[in-house]
């Protein structure tokens, strides 16, 4: 699609932390964890830069050159380790907001939902800046991982935030499961799976 695209460090994680605030603060999901718009403007940034440490830490960050648009992948392996199951998302409320039971309550019903038993690639979140939203800068960003992942013989796995964007991963191939996840009074989330190419691209057998 002619995007420039790289993998961020360290030193981009400002840059990517302002990127998925801006993006997500009027999304649903966001909307749901943070009612309160002037808490939600002042504790979104803290949430969106944990989930940059985290990702930084245990997975990669794909942006655009021109720092538009990114994306947080995780690789999961067949079994998660139990011992991040049951401390990550109370952590996660400690550091951000620990009178918000919502942010832990989002990652244990994100966490239980997601499959098992097959290792895959999670797309744990994608942003585009809203002014370039609708260019494709998301579609690229996400085909760029599919390419890969078609290649090695890898799934993928993600929830989709909002109608619009499961239309989106629909699209690139990536299937509904069948069960929304109905967060407490607020939106559905939908897990969506996709499996690989069954051949290698381009005949790179054994790549």
């Amino acid at each position: 699609m002619g995007v420039a695209i790289r993998r961020a460090g360290e030193d981009d994680r400002e840059a990517v932390t302002r990127l998925l605030d801006e993006a997500f603060q009027n999304d649903p999901v966001s909307s749901w964890i943070f009612p309160d718009a002037e808490h939600r403007r002042r504790t979104h940034p803290l949430l969106m830069g944990a989930f940059v440490d985290g990702v930084l830490a245990e997975g990669y960050v794909d942006v655009t050159e021109d720092g538009s648009a990114c994306a947080l992948w995780l690789p999961m392996p067949a079994e998660p380790a139990e011992e991040d199951d049951e401390d990550g998302p109370a952590q996660l409320r400690e550091d951000v907001d620990p009178e918000n039971e919502r942010v832990e309550l989002i990652g244990r019903l994100t966490a239980g939902i997601h499959p098992e038993g097959k290792a895959h690639e999670y797309l744990w979140m994608i942003a585009v800046v809203p002014g370039r939203q609708g260019e494709g800068l998301g579609s690229a960003l996400v085909q760029h991982v599919l390419d890969r992942c078609d290649g090695e013989g890898v799934a993928t796995y993600l929830e989709a935030s909002s109608a619009r964007s499961r239309g989106l991963y629909e699209r690139l191939g990536f299937e509904f499961t069948g069960s929304a996840l109905e967060l407490p009074g607020g939106p559905p989330m939908w897990p969506m799976w996709r499996e690989p190419l069954r051949e290698p691209l381009r005949g790179e057998a054994g790549s």
